[in-house]
């Protein structure tokens, strides 16, 4: 064992030297502060508002009762259908009440939405689940639309036409006050924005 004289102190231990991949990842990461967020697959920031579930439940209230009419009043006429009517009857009922109670939650659980100055981002659906986004420099209109329901609940729904053959992107069950704003601020981005919007 060395001994170092008093007042010596020993000299620092130096780390090894980097491989030169660790060196290359090091160089080549990127920091936040490089530029605007690109556009692609991610978690969006915005939900729907929660009155869009009671907005969910009357349109799905309302494609229901059709068919649940349908089959008690095929029941009801056709005598010698009832043997075979009544449990047709309690299975559309189950299936009704089932999607009333389920799907308007599961969709306010899925739908999201976000806009940045890049894009406008949109998740919707309940079994089978759509991402869209929509660069701003593809945007062709912007809309706010506002059906009777919506009217009661006070929601919109902002409709973002663009070029894209798939539709528009459509950012639905909004407040209708935030529905205003966020039509507003695209239609300001997308004016300051080049692009050929066709």
């Amino acid at each position: 064992m060395n001994r170092l004289s008093p007042g010596v102190e020993p000299a620092p231990v130096q780390p090894p030297p980097a491989r030169p991949e660790q060196v290359e990842a090091r160089s080549v990461a990127p920091t936040p502060a490089e530029g605007p967020r690109s556009i692609g697959l991610r978690s969006l920031r915005h939900r729907v508002d929660r009155r869009a579930v009671w907005w969910w439940t009357i349109r799905a209230v309302l494609a229901m009762a059709p068919l649940v009419a349908a089959v008690a009043t095929g029941r009801a006429v056709l005598d010698a259908a009832r043997p075979w009517s009544t449990p047709l009857l309690v299975a559309v009922v189950t299936i009704a009440i089932a999607y009333v109670a389920v799907v308007p939650s599961l969709r306010y659980a899925v739908h999201r939405w976000e806009t940045t100055p890049e894009a406008v981002y949109a998740v919707s659906g309940w079994f089978v689940r759509e991402w869209r986004a929509a660069p701003v420099s593809r945007i062709q209109t912007v809309d706010t639309v506002r059906g009777p329901v919506q009217r009661l609940l006070g929601l919109a729904t902002v409709t973002v036409t663009t070029a894209s053959a798939h539709g528009p992107v459509v950012l639905v069950g909004l407040d209708l006050e935030v529905a205003d704003e966020t039509a507003r601020r695209l239609t300001e981005i997308v004016q300051r924005t080049r692009g050929d919007a066709t």
